[in-house]
This record gives C-alpha cells, sequence and structure tokens, in this order.
C-alpha cells in the first residue's frame, strides 16, 4: 500500500471527521468524554485554524488517516512556545492501523515544523494510551517532558513529549 500526505480537501472533511471519531473510540479514548467526539469531527474549524493533512491511499483514493498541525497561539495550540509546532488529533482509520500512516503522518508534521525553522515539535498523549502509539513517537525520536504535563479534565492525564529539530 502506498500512502500520499496531502492538505485535507472539502470533499474528504466527512471522512476525516468519522475515521478521527471512530479512532478515538477504538482507543477507548471518548469514554466520559462529553463533546470531544464534536470537537474531533468538527473539520471546518480545524481546517480554519490550523493545517489539517490526510493520508490517503495512492489506489483507491480512500482517507486512512488525519491530523491537525498547529502553531503556539493558534485555537488548536496546547503546549508550543515560540519557535515550536505541535500536532493534535492524530488518527487512523482503525481497519488502515498498523500499515505505516500514523508514521507517514508524524513525518509529514516534523518535515512542516522543520520546513518552518521549528525549534521543537511538541505533543501530548492521553495517559494509557496504546503503546503502538507510545512505540512510534519514541521511534521517531520524541522524549518524555514531564513539564508540558497537564489535565484538560478531571480524571484524564494528558504526557507531554517533545522532538527537538536540528538547527
Amino acid at each position: 500500500m502506498s500512502v500520499l500526505i496531502r492538505p485535507v480537501e472539502p470533499a474528504d472533511h466527512a471522512a476525516v471527521a468519522r475515521l478521527t471519531v471512530a479512532a478515538y473510540e477504538a482507543d477507548g479514548q471518548l469514554k466520559g468524554e462529553h463533546g470531544y467526539a464534536d470537537v474531533l469531527a468538527d473539520v471546518d474549524s480545524r481546517v480554519e485554524h490550523g493545517e489539517v493533512l490526510v493520508a490517503v491511499d495512492v489506489g483507491t483514493k480512500a482517507v486512512l488517516g488525519s491530523v491537525t498541525f498547529v502553531l503556539p497561539g493558534t485555537r488548536y495550540a496546547e503546549l508550543s512556545e515560540a519557535g515550536e509546532a505541535e500536532f493534535r488529533m492524530l488518527a487512523v482509520d482503525p481497519a488502515a492501523q498498523g500499515r505505516g500512516v500514523g508514521a507517514a503522518l508524524v513525518e509529514a508534521c516534523v518535515a512542516r515544523a522543520s520546513e518552518l525553522g521549528c525549534s521543537a515539535v511538541v505533543i501530548c498523549i492521553r495517559d494509557g494510551l496504546a503503546t503502538s502509539a507510545q512505540r512510534l513517537y519514541q521511534r521517531r525520536g520524541f522524549v518524555r517532558a514531564p513539564e508540558l504535563d497537564w489535565s484538560p479534565l478531571a480524571g484524564v492525564l494528558l504526557r507531554g513529549l517533545r522532538l527537538s529539530l536540528a538547527g
């Protein structure tokens, strides 16, 4: 399977909304989360306030995954400071997981941050997130950054990770 990473197009919005919610549900990340599925599904707002990238199967043209890349001071930025970038809402359709789609989306975000001259990419993952996601970030060189840990809701801990980029 060959994957193309490109900016989201309006025709992709419904697929991105569906697969993002499905991926978060499959990981158990929406249990007790009132309203977060609506945030994940609001692709129009994500496009307005960040860069949404999609992974598309070159052969079938099916949207397999997506991610939202943001800079500090924008609506969806949670951790990044001046000179840094972050990505949010990385999701791979459960039917396409394990095929390198997530890694390709991470690489696209790192490349975009490098292109913009950022010094680091920061992200957060939910405590207890599937080990496959943790391995993906570890393999790419992300390291724990406990100073970035935070809690958006009672009982939800988000752990910070940072990837330093070469100058």
